[in-house]
């Protein structure tokens, strides 16, 4: 009898188990794992509109994943009630989480629907594109405002979003269930929305700003500066002409475009140059504008510009500076096609004659090839070009080119191709933070900034490329470093007689080398230097410096030891690599006691574990 009352008892058990299992979790999950497949597919959808440009079309798909995500918000709360179990807890906050980005997302659909046609997007019926390419910006500029209100809240969901992520812990997660990679997806999906908010974020001041930046209710008068990166100097290249432009209401007038030698020759009196120049230079004893740009600071050499430009005739009061270098000129042609100014045509298309975009050849026979007469205002071409650019992209209709362009100019921007400084402390702290001021950063842990400048090597940096190893291993409790930088031109030298009246692009690079390493750092060694090594602190930094030849068709190598100052060791170690503006396409190969850490390209700042 008793045999069979347990036996009745266990029945009744597993039959409630089975139903609180089948009721609580599986049927739960079956609806969960059905909603999220819709979700899913509605997502996939979702991505394929943005990229057709189409505001109503992204509209109506951005309402039905909203809808579908709310049935699998829904669906999921069948299971919170176990939230006590870290694994139920992580999926609460990811769908919480969710709920909060997506709502970011709607807001920002819902903010730019009304003006969609200024940013690239089609509508239906608009006026926007029959308005004259000069009251196209305006009209831009002058909605600013009403967008950037649901910026608050838009910075609110997102802010939300972040706080639910970060309580998911990917640790406790397996690193594979079959072939299936999971903990590396977790954190990796984690890790961009943070970097995500976190450009939302910083970039928000800046973006606030925008109306004014673009002269809203009082004019902007901004200088702009064209480096030449093929003759890299310490902010991204030699300064080879200037512009000045005038925006008020998102109007835009061209004041003036010149080469810098005729800026250099509004100064009546040029003081002797400093000792970077004495040493490195080639017959160059007096100090000039196009050599002022000699820190990799941009501020700091702005500052050294500031000290000769405000002696000149030609001088203007500005609100900022912003410089750009040839692969933003190959960009925009890129995106608009081939562009005529002062009766030449323009192109992005590859030029056999030096192997690089026919705009950079066509620049160089105009600026730089010998003649035998005077050529006026030989570098300006480079500001008439930018204003006829910059007059086509806005004399096209939006969403034909405006999000690629915008895509591409900001990446020009991570990439410090294009660099921003502003009078203004407020909006240059904004730039600073989103990494667009061209400062030199200090960062907690080990720092590496290799700055390269080309002193009378012709145009040998479009020749020339760099492999640099860095490798950082610990020592009873010493960091030893040793970085090498390997410099090859396999191109023939080019014929530089200037009787020859030839273009001279090739020759031997003459290269003043600077590492800029953290503060405190003691030399070991510096071999591949042709001149006695300089060490001295400098924004921050210890500095090695040393200087290098690189022959045509031939190569050159620095081989650097040091040693970190004692607070460095392995268990907090991390190593900030940062990008000289102007360079393109170096390849580092970072190893840490014996392991690669990075081999690959660094075309932006990157930090290594």
């Amino acid at each position: 009898m008793q045999k069979s009352r347990l036996i009745g008892v266990v029945v009744g058990i597993l039959v409630i188990v089975i139903l609180f299992g089948y009721f609580l979790v599986y049927r739960p999950y079956e609806n969960i794992k059905a909603k999220g497949m819709v979700l899913v597919a509605s997502a996939k959808e979702l991505k394929a509109t943005i990229s057709q440009n189409n505001i109503d079309l992204l509209n109506a798909k951005m309402n039905k994943f909203v809808s579908q995500y709310q049935d699998f918000e829904n669906a999921a709360k069948a299971v919170y009630w176990a939230s006590f179990i870290p694994y139920i807890s992580d999926f609460k906050n990811g769908v919480e989480g969710g709920q909060y980005a997506v709502a970011a997302a709607q807001e920002t659909v819902v903010a730019i629907t009304p003006y969609a046609d200024l940013i690239g997007f089609k509508k239906g019926a608009t006026s926007f594109v029959e308005r004259s390419s000069e009251d196209r910006l305006q009209t831009a500029v002058l909605t600013l405002d009403k967008v950037l209100g649901k910026l608050d809240t838009i910075s609110g969901d997102i802010e939300q979003a972040r706080l639910h992520f970060n309580k998911i812990d990917p640790s406790r997660y397996p690193e594979k269930i079959g072939n299936t990679v999971v903990r590396a997806n977790i954190t990796n999906v984690l890790t961009q929305f943070e970097g995500l908010a976190s450009l939302f974020v910083d970039a928000k001041p800046l973006i606030k700003n925008l109306p004014a930046i673009f002269g809203k209710d009082k004019e902007k008068t901004y200088l702009l500066l064209f480096q030449n990166d093929k003759e890299l100097r310490a902010t991204g290249g030699f300064l080879t002409s200037t512009a000045v432009f005038q925006i008020k209401d998102g109007k835009m007038t061209i004041k003036n475009s010149e080469d810098i030698y005729s800026l250099d020759n509004s100064i009546s009196d040029h003081p002797v140059a400093p000792r970077e120049i004495l040493t490195y230079h080639l017959n160059v004893n007096r100090f000039y504008i196009r050599d002022s740009n000699l820190s990799p600071d941009l501020p700091t050499s702005v500052a050294l510009f500031n000290s000769l430009y405000k002696n000149s005739n030609q001088r203007v009061n500005y609100d900022g500076i912003i410089t750009i270098d040839s692969k933003v000129l190959v960009d925009m042609l890129t995106i608009f096609g081939d562009t005529e100014a002062d009766g030449v045509v323009f192109s992005s298309k590859t030029d056999k004659r030096c192997d690089c975009a026919q705009v950079l050849y066509q620049l160089f026979d105009m600026v730089d090839r010998p003649t035998g007469y005077i050529r006026e205002n030989r570098k300006g071409i480079l500001g008439d070009l930018m204003y006829q650019l910059f007059y086509k992209a806005i004399g096209f209709s939006p969403s034909k080119y405006w999000g690629t362009l915008a895509q591409e100019m900001f990446k020009d921007l991570q990439e410090k191709h294009i660099q921003l400084y502003f009078t203004d402390p407020a909006l240059e702290a904004a730039a600073d933070k989103l990494n667009f001021a061209g400062r030199i950063k200090n960062p907690a842990g080990d720092f590496l900034d290799i700055v390269n400048v080309n002193f009378a090597g012709a145009k040998s940096n479009l020749f020339v490329s760099e492999a640099v190893t860095s490798d950082t291993k610990f020592n009873n409790g010493q960091t030893q470093r040793t970085v090498s930088v390997e410099y090859r031109n396999p191109y023939p030298h080019s014929d530089c007689n200037l009787q020859h009246g030839n273009l001279c692009l090739n020759a031997t690079l003459r290269n003043w080398v600077r590492l800029y390493v953290p503060q405190g750092s003691k030399l070991v060694d510096f071999q591949g230097s042709m001149k006695k090594v300089q060490t001295y602190d400098e924004l921050g930094h210890t500095v090695f410096e040393g200087y290098l030849e690189v022959p045509t068709q031939g190569m050159a190598k620095i081989n650097v030891s040091y040693t970190l100052p004692a607070n460095f060791n392995a268990n907090n170690y991390q190593l900030y690599l940062e990008k000289q503006a102007g360079t393109d396409n170096q390849k580092y190969t970072v190893t840490i006691n014996g392991r690669k850490a990075f081999d690959g390209i660094l075309n932006i700042d990157k930090e290594v574990r």
